[in-house]
């Protein structure tokens, strides 16, 4: 029994490249058996993929189609004709540019309701007697990094009391809640996805005991145009911060690291955005939840940067 397979390989081991780089590598077969074919076929793809979540559903028919499939990259090139390859090993060397000729080449991304994608197809054709056999070899894009302002140096203080969150608090919350005041910095006011973010925060006082601090990172994702959109948070990741009640005037670090694939620098284009968020949650024993938000935005960057922050009290 004849046995066939084969693998697409990359010269780049990391699998990461940039706009108007060229993609080398080659396709090797294996067979013990001389393998006819109908054409062996390699196909280059950049596609962003839009989703809508469910409570879009009954908006009009111009909002559904501002979210179909974008076509970042789109190549192919026939690596053989139809023949036959021999037993043994088998190489077919490619070389493809990544050159988009619409939209630019946005970094790779797997969220909720956006993906941005890149992969190679190559596809062996058979007679109508065998059925065509396909691999996928998937690589990344990123922008080049790029040099980092002085602003971006500037730490980022925040305050959290029972007069901060006075605002969105109802009279009946106003008199149950307990008082408190917790302070802290982020470190900088912009955050390269390839950097931790990082801070600190101290309880300087508290009349009711706390039950934890957490840090969660959220994705803002948005999807349309003009004629109506669809906008969804989701959260990333969460880390602890504290666990059980908090010394008072105890500085406790903030330290995230940035997930690869599920973040990227902020995005905003026509047709969707992706965006970053932070939430500062303390719990307190009685299981009284407040929390504080900060809006974030990622860049890719040279040297140690995180994002430009604002923090907006709830």
């Amino acid at each position: 029994m004849n046995t066939f397979n084969f693998e697409i390989k990359l010269k780049r081991e990391n699998k990461v490249y940039y706009e108007n780089d060229m993609l080398l590598g080659c396709v090797q077969f294996q067979s013990s058996a001389d393998t006819k074919h109908e054409g062996i076929q390699l196909y280059l793809e950049g596609i962003v993929n839009l989703q809508l979540s469910s409570k879009t559903v009954g908006l009009f028919d111009a909002f559904y189609n501002s979210v179909k499939p974008i076509n970042l990259l789109q190549n192919n090139l026939e690596l053989s004709a139809p023949g036959k390859l021999s037993a043994g090993r088998s190489e077919f060397h490619f070389e493809l540019p990544l050159v988009s000729r619409k939209e630019p080449l946005y970094e790779t991304y797997h969220g909720v309701f956006i993906n941005v994608n890149y992969q190679l197809q190559c596809t062996v054709k058979r007679n109508f007697l065998g059925k065509s056999m396909t691999k996928i070899q998937q690589f990344c894009v990123q922008y080049k990094p790029t040099g980092l302002g002085e602003d971006s140096l500037r730490s980022v203080p925040f305050s959290l009391s029972p007069d901060s969150l006075q605002k969105n608090a109802t009279a009946k919350e106003r008199l149950s809640m307990p008082r408190f005041l917790i302070t802290g910095r982020l470190d900088r006011s912009e955050s390269c996805v390839t950097m931790p973010i990082t801070g600190s925060i101290m309880v300087q006082h508290t009349e009711a005991a706390i039950k934890s601090i957490d840090m969660q990172l959220v994705r803002v994702e948005t999807c349309g145009c003009e004629e109506g959109h669809s906008k969804d948070a989701t959260e990333i990741q969460t880390i602890q911060i504290a666990d059980g009640n908090v010394l008072p005037k105890l500085e406790l670090p903030i330290y995230m690291v940035l997930p690869r694939l599920f973040t990227c620098p902020t995005l905003l284009t026509k047709n969707f955005k992706i965006e970053f968020e932070l939430n500062l949650v303390v719990v307190f024993k009685e299981d009284y939840t407040v929390s504080e938000n900060f809006k974030i935005v990622f860049k890719r960057s040279a040297g140690p940067m995180p994002s430009k922050i604002t923090t907006a009290g709830r």
